[in-house]
């Protein structure tokens, strides 16, 4: 900075020409300008982020819907929940064996949702679940034996496909020396009441189906049976599985617990609470754990 001082002003008088002072800033008054410039953004930031939007309760509400709806579609058309209430598919399936199902599996295929889903035929040997022909309502659980075209009978017990002897380790007999002379014949002997036949519509309509010892599946049905051979109320008693009444292929046993034989019988509103409670007292020491998540084959 540069001044002129007037006459007089000098300490002898005189007149004192320009005179020129350099004036510095302080170097820690550069560094507080400069913080305090660095701090505004920061707070600006704060600021900012501490006005983002958040969920009201209504949008908390909406989401949780979405996901509920989401599950239930889902638990409706894709996958279903099964529970196994009878032995006849001892020892593959148990009773008390409960199953997640692929409702989608067995569908018929659509046009546009072919190629998304793992669409596929029902093959021999597949276990399905399907709605019973003989009692409406009620769901069943066998092993499909017979394809459209195919030619079943059984002697002593031992099925025979399209002239061939099956191999089926999966199946059990439990009845030795008492057995069922028309299941383990079929349809050699002819259905009747004292072998178990109480479906008159079945004994009218197995007679045009049989071509010499075997009895010929006809299109767009199943000829279905259980694991255990000697017990199992199947084709044998009610005739062909429709393919309209498929429901689905079990994927897996999501839980296994100890069940009585007659435990399904049991309607009565204090039987399904005294169920219920049993079930909570012995959830740990009743659940079959090894049987969690194993593929019925």
């Amino acid at each position: 900075m540069c001044f002129r001082r007037r006459a007089g002003d000098g300490p002898s008088g005189g007149c004192v020409e320009n005179a020129c002072v350099e004036i510095k800033p302080e170097k820690n008054a550069e560094k507080k300008f400069s913080e305090m410039d660095n701090d505004v953004p920061k707070k600006e930031k704060e600021v900012t982020q501490d006005e983002k939007p958040r969920e009201t309760t209504v949008e908390f509400l909406a989401s949780i819907a979405g996901l509920l709806a989401t599950v239930l579609f889902i638990m409706t058309f894709v996958f279903q929940t099964f529970a196994i209430p009878s032995s006849s598919m001892e020892s593959t399936l148990l009773i008390g064996d409960h199953l997640l199902v692929n409702r989608e599996q067995f569908a018929p295929p659509t046009h546009w949702m072919g190629p998304l889903m793992p669409y596929r035929d029902i093959h021999r040997g597949d276990i399905a679940v399907f709605l019973s022909p003989e009692q409406p309502g009620l769901f069943l659980v066998k092993r499909i034996m017979g394809l459209p075209g195919d030619r079943i009978h059984l002697r002593d017990g031992a099925v025979y496909r399209n002239g061939q002897k099956l191999d089926e380790p999966y199946v059990q007999h439990v009845s030795a020396g008492n057995s069922n002379p028309y299941s383990d014949n079929f349809p050699a002997v002819p259905p009747s009441s004292l072998y178990g036949v109480r479906n008159q519509k079945w004994r009218l309509e197995m007679p045009p189906h049989i071509e010499g010892d075997d009895i010929v599946v006809p299109p767009n049905s199943y000829f279905a049976m259980g694991d255990n051979r000697d017990v199992s109320y199947d084709s044998r008693f009610w005739g062909f599985l429709p393919r309209a009444n498929v429901i689905g292929r079990p994927l897996f046993i999501y839980w296994s617990f100890i069940t009585p034989p007659d435990e399904y019988l049991k309607t009565d509103m204090g039987d399904r609470f005294a169920s219920m409670a049993h079930t909570i007292l012995h959830f740990f020491d009743e659940t079959r754990w090894s049987r969690t998540m194993r593929i019925p084959k």
